[in-house]
């Protein structure tokens, strides 16, 4: 999609009379179809780059945000990067204008092949360089100038073709470019990316993109056209297409290896869901982890040190009742269902594949003890925001209660009579994820506080405070804004080495060997603690309890406001 202002093409043609190599005989172009054919031709092709444009932008956001993190950043670095690229474009447009048929083949050449690969040089250079920032900067600014000089090209061989008014020529040039961004905006999400993936999705963008783009100049303009800019541009586009089809053969084998780059050699399990990307390793006699988008976000390792330090304390109470937001590993559960009196858990997680893995991967199944073979665990999918409203729309979960089949939207509400739990506990991801940071907000914690018992308890994942100390701490106002009495505390004893908080990017801020949790309960602050009937911990003690509570303390931020919905406060 092309912002920019447009003005009319020169009425003279170049200096000292005659036409330019590769340019237009004086007195208008020389066509093999009507003038109306061709003036519908040049607009077909703009609403077809456009979409493609549209689609390199989005491709962008979608992987710097999956690579890096924070999508609002990468967004804007993108966009903002791109528009001042794409007026760049269009200045430098005008040298080419004399040559509108030949700079505009070369041009969708250059865009098709740079668009592209572009998600294929991303990836490669995170995983095997560690840093991608850079690379999508770079891509940003060439993209942005070359979709730039897109229409001040067009605009002259439209106006060569039919000799309508400008202000009519850019009408109509920019409502083809306009909806084709349409059609590229919706394609993006509902066909590229589930059914071609962000990899083969941008190579057959770029492929439509120089068929498009060569096809109008190769035919449309072939007569204006010396025999050398005409053998150039053949060359360039059978080359440029023989990459994209060789990258789109090879593509399979480029993304195992770079999974290996990133994960190490020990990659068992490897799948796209709706939602995320998952990738288990380890197994079969090796420590077990879980990736979600290429974070770790469980390692058999350590696991257990974090998921008894969020459990545990929660449930000393009433407990028979149990809701755990995310948590679709299981291993929050497994902690839960050690208590011989829970008579109900429900698990809201947003992604039915995370569900369907823990149960059936023998490793992961096994270290959450099968936690979803168990008749009293039902899990559900929706987002947890929306789940907590009331809103459960349509059933697209293939959770089940226990082994009974039972399905996971049927009957939602199961806590108590009134639907309320004794003990929610919060195992999102890190607050610093844009996606999430609406599940760490006031209005959020205000649903929670409604979904609670009498006398019930919220246990939150909160980040760590020694890497984040002041998202922690806003996770902690924000809960005491809507209403709860806190008690944050942290568990000690991670011990995979891997980068803090939601950025991907190596060379981080290291893992600091903690996470922040908070323990907290409507109006006054819960007491820390493990329950009379709390069955062996392999690493928490309440001597620990109480020395966890002060080191947080330690950390403590003073008047932070809490984060809502339309002003969130996290990322820092």
């Amino acid at each position: 999609m092309i912002e920019q202002s447009v003005s009319s093409p020169p009425q003279g043609g170049p200096p000292h009379g005659g036409p330019p190599p590769g340019g237009p005989p004086e007195g208008g172009a020389r066509l093999p179809v009507r003038p109306d054919a061709g003036r519908f031709l040049i607009l077909a092709v703009v609403f077809v780059c456009a979409a493609c444009g549209l689609v390199y932008e989005l491709e962008l956001v979608a992987l710097a945000s999956y690579l890096i993190g924070d999508s609002v950043t990468q967004a804007s670095v993108v966009l903002s990067v791109m528009v001042f690229a794409m007026g760049i474009g269009s200045l430098l447009a005008k040298r080419l204008r004399p040559w509108a048929a030949v700079g505009f083949g070369l041009v969708e050449a250059a865009l098709a092949l740079l668009g592209g690969c572009s998600a294929l040089v991303l990836y490669a250079s995170f995983a095997w360089v560690g840093e991608s920032r850079l690379a999508l900067v770079g891509f940003s600014l060439a993209i942005g100038v070359l979709i730039g000089a897109e229409i001040p090209l067009l605009m002259t061989l439209i106006q060569r073709v039919s000799r309508q008014d400008a202000g009519g020529t850019v009408a109509d040039l920019f409502a083809a470019d306009y909806v084709g961004a349409l059609v590229g905006g919706l394609a993006f999400p509902f066909l590229l990316l589930p059914w071609l993936g962000q990899l083969t999705g941008a190579l057959l963008t770029g492929a439509v993109n120089a068929l498009a783009g060569g096809a109008l100049v190769l035919w449309v303009f072939r007569r204006d056209l010396t025999p050398r800019s005409r053998l150039l541009l053949v060359f360039v586009n059978v080359l440029v297409l023989a990459v994209l089809a060789t990258a789109a053969v090879l593509v399979d084998d480029f993304e195992r290896a770079a999974r290996r780059a990133v994960y190490g050699d020990g990659v068992r399990v490897a799948v796209h869901t709706e939602v995320q990307e998952v990738v288990l390793t380890g197994g079969r006699g090796e420590p077990l982890d879980l990736y979600l988008d290429g974070r770790l976000r469980v390692s058999e390792r350590d696991e257990y040190r974090y998921h008894e330090a969020l459990v545990h304390p929660a449930m000393r109470g009433p407990h028979g009742r149990v809701l755990v937001l995310g948590g679709g590993d299981g291993l929050a559960a497994r902690e839960v269902l050690r208590y011989g009196d829970v008579r109900s858990v429900t698990v809201v997680e947003l992604d039915p594949g995370v569900v369907r893995l823990a149960r059936t991967d023998p490793a992961l199944s096994a270290l959450n003890g099968h936690a979803y073979d168990d008749p009293r665990v039902r899990a559900v999918t929706a987002d947890a925001f929306a789940w907590l409203r009331g809103v459960r729309g349509p059933d697209r979960s293939d959770g089940a209660r226990g082994a009974g089949g039972v399905r996971g939207d049927e009957d939602a509400d199961d806590g108590t009579d009134d639907g309320t739990y004794d003990v929610i506990v919060s195992d999102l991801p890190n607050p610093g994820i844009t996606a999430s940071t609406k599940l760490y907000s006031e209005e959020f914690y205000g649903l929670a506080r409604g979904a609670l018992a009498p006398g019930g308890r919220l246990a939150v994942h909160a980040g760590s405070p020694t890497a984040q100390p002041r998202t922690y701490w806003t996770v902690d106002a924000t809960l005491r804004a809507a209403g709860f009495g806190t008690t944050p505390y942290r568990a000690e004893g991670r011990l995979t080495r891997f980068t803090a908080g939601p950025d991907r990017v190596r060379g981080g801020p290291p893992a600091t060997g903690d996470w922040g949790l908070v323990l907290a309960a409507p109006g006054r602050a819960p007491a820390l603690g493990l329950a009379a009937d709390a069955p062996h911990l392999r690493s928490l003690t309440l001597p620990e309890l109480a020395a966890d509570a002060r080191e947080a303390a330690d950390s403590r931020r003073a008047d932070l406001p809490p984060s809502t919905l339309v002003h969130p406060r996290y990322g820092g």
